[in-house]
């Protein structure tokens, strides 16, 4: 992709995202039960909906290519990748989404090659809107699902940079539900002068924003997780790696990730034994 497909991409999804996000405030706020899938994790009417507006959308502005989406492939409806795919988790964070709590996420990402290239993260509940408009930029904004806006140019976005980290004082973000004995000894190994727990992909939106400088992941995720607000991280000037240094690519075997660790810049050696 070029600069013009990913910003066309970007301006194209915009309306769904806002559909979407419509559609998920108005059970948040009415109420909804879950079914739990084979894989042990919960699915709501939201989550269906939401996707089935959102593949919709891709079938339209991205004729022909692929779309691994996250509810589809639980039924077993996967499509076969090659170099360029889209991943779709339409709403990360079902488990805090039943809670009544707001930090859960839309998330679109287009691999291409194995790589995150395009990513549109949208948090609505807060409301954080994430997006990739091109190599190298990504740019933020507050946007309520209520807006009537029709192109980007309506909105008042800023562009993305993340903050160099002070290894003597590092901000660490750490998942809201999985925060194990792994990734405490990985943070041990830091001078870590915050800590916070947050759910969904909302964490690479805020690495993105100069908010935080590392957040080390220590257990499963699949890539519809994270590619998106990967896209929007490394856009920002971030990097995700594996725990043995390599980068987190796309289009693995089921789709599954290793344990990975996102970094605002570069990554950083600890500093403890």
């Amino acid at each position: 992709m070029d600069d013009n497909d990913i910003r066309a991409l970007a301006e194209g999804l915009l309306g769904t995202a806002l559909a979407a996000a419509r559609i998920q405030m108005s059970h948040f706020a009415a109420g909804v039960t879950a079914v739990i899938k084979s894989d042990n994790s919960p699915v709501t009417i939201a989550d269906r909906e939401s996707e089935a507006l959102i593949l919709d959308a891709l079938a339209r502005v991205a004729p022909g290519i692929p779309v691994v989406s996250e509810e589809a492939a639980a039924e077993g409806h996967v499509p076969a990748v090659e170099d360029r795919f889209f991943l779709v988790d339409p709403l990360d964070g079902t488990k805090p989404y039943l809670r009544r709590e707001p930090y859960f996420t839309i998330n679109i990402a287009m691999i291409e090659n194995g790589r995150p290239v395009f990513g549109l993260v949208y948090a609505p509940a807060i409301p954080d809107f994430f997006v990739t408009l091109g190599t190298g930029l990504a740019a933020a904004t507050r946007l309520p699902p209520s807006s009537t806006a029709q192109t980007l140019g309506e909105l008042q976005l800023e562009t993305l940079r993340t903050r160099p980290a002070d290894a003597a004082a590092l901000k660490a973000l750490t998942s809201q539900s999985h925060l194990n004995t792994e990734t405490r000894r990985f943070l041990d190994g830091y001078t870590v002068a915050d800590r916070r727990a947050i759910s969904s992909s909302l964490k690479f939106g805020m690495l993105a924003r100069g908010e935080a400088d590392v957040y080390p992941r220590v257990g499963p995720t699949s890539e519809w997780d994270t590619a998106a607000g990967h896209a929007v991280l490394a856009a920002a000037g971030g990097t995700v790696l594996t725990l043995g240094g390599l980068p987190l690519n796309y289009g693995k075997p089921g789709f599954k990730n290793p344990n990975f660790v996102a970094w605002a810049n570069a990554p950083l050696a600890p500093s403890r034994v």
